[in-house]
């Protein structure tokens, strides 16, 4: 009896701690790195999953060369039939949260799968620790084979991924987007994904997931000012639309001074490409104090006029989106005022998507 109790007892013992520790036994793990990777502008980065070439940390203010090591906007897509998900990385900063955003956006994973021809969410890793992480981003999943799409950290970077599936299931890569060129952002925190509760609903993202469209997410939280390092690195891509939003880090002297050159540059390297100007959002704390409407008010004025200088030069293909329904008129789309929730960001992504929806395709 003793010989066919033990090995029960073992096993059941095995069961609890697999299940005690929310990971499925036997994983076999497939590096990011060898997946295709969206969000990339440029393949000679310093390290694999930064943001801007290695050349620009001599070329732009280190503010902005230290933001661009953070993974905003780069996603892995890949195809299995694994009924279980996990998910190791780590990860590059010990802060994995902010008073005004939580770990799982600032720097966690988000899973989300491809059924009917559409994205859905289905899982999220939330970190816990510095700066190795581990999680089961989804379990239980009735066995085909589905396309995937996993969504690295908005403020934080990483310096290796992997992804885990039971030893017995396929895994590949998913089918190339090459065909589709991709959209760049360029923008603000807000543009980065702040204060977004998951990678995923960063509004460039939204976008890209409802076009079915890679996107490129060029936000440098606190240090969009459009200068004219910044023009020349985003006129090295060849994108298939240019998205500017950029102006709640510009008053309304900056917009005056850097805009139209910013534009001008874009356009000399790309005679035909869709250019977008957005206007800053409304902030909705202290909506009724004038001196609060004044942050937003003037720099949008003077973006107004910059578009209408642009066009009387003959500048072609460049649109214009107003800021006044970004994130709604009910003051509920941000978390202190400025940056969106995730309600903000959908609302946002409603607003600009149907435009590029329009201009892409």
């Amino acid at each position: 009896m003793k010989v066919k109790v033990f090995p029960c007892v073992a096993f059941l013992t095995l069961l609890l701690i697999c299940s005690a520790s929310g990971q499925a036994p036997r994983l076999t793990w497939h590096g990011v790195r060898s997946l295709p990777i969206e969000g990339k502008g440029w393949e000679d980065t310093k390290d694999f999953y930064d943001r801007l070439p290695a050349r620009a940390e001599k070329m732009v203010r280190p503010s902005v060369w230290n933001l661009s090591r953070d993974s905003a906007g780069l996603c892995a897509r890949f195809v299995t039939d694994a009924e279980s998900i996990s998910a190791k990385w780590t990860l590059r900063k010990e802060s994995l949260s902010m008073p005004h955003m939580p770990a799982s956006g600032m720097s966690g994973l988000d899973l989300y799968v491809k059924e009917q021809g559409k994205w859905r969410w289905l899982g999220a890793g939330r970190p816990k620790q510095f700066p190795t992480n581990e999680a089961v981003l989804v379990r239980n999943v009735p066995k085909a084979q589905r396309e995937y799409l996993l969504y690295l950290p908005l403020y934080n970077g990483v310096t290796a991924v992997d992804i885990g599936v039971p030893a017995e299931a396929k895994f590949h890569a998913a089918p190339s987007r090459d065909d589709k060129k991709p959209i760049v952002f360029y923008g603000t925190s807000i543009l980065q994904g702040g204060c977004a509760s998951r990678p995923g609903l960063a509004y460039p993202a939204i976008i890209g997931r409802k076009l079915d469209w890679p996107v490129i997410n060029l936000g440098f939280s606190g240090n969009a000012k459009s200068e004219p390092e910044l023009a020349e690195l985003l006129a090295e891509l060849d994108p298939s639309a240019y998205v500017l939003d950029p102006l709640p880090n510009m008053d309304a002297v900056a917009v005056r001074e850097r805009i139209e050159p910013f534009v001008h540059t874009l356009r000399s390297a790309h005679p035909k490409t869709p250019i977008i100007l957005v206007e800053s959002l409304s902030y909705t704390d202290g909506f009724l104090v004038e001196t609060r409407k004044n942050r937003y008010t003037s720099s949008n004025a003077a973006l107004r006029e910059a578009f209408k200088n642009l066009k009387k030069s003959g500048v072609k293909n460049l649109h214009y989106i107003p800021g006044k329904d970004l994130i709604g008129q009910d003051g509920e789309g941000t978390v202190d005022g400025t940056h969106p929730n995730d309600l903000g960001f959908m609302r946002m992504a409603d607003e600009i998507g149907p435009v590029l929806r329009r201009l892409v395709r």
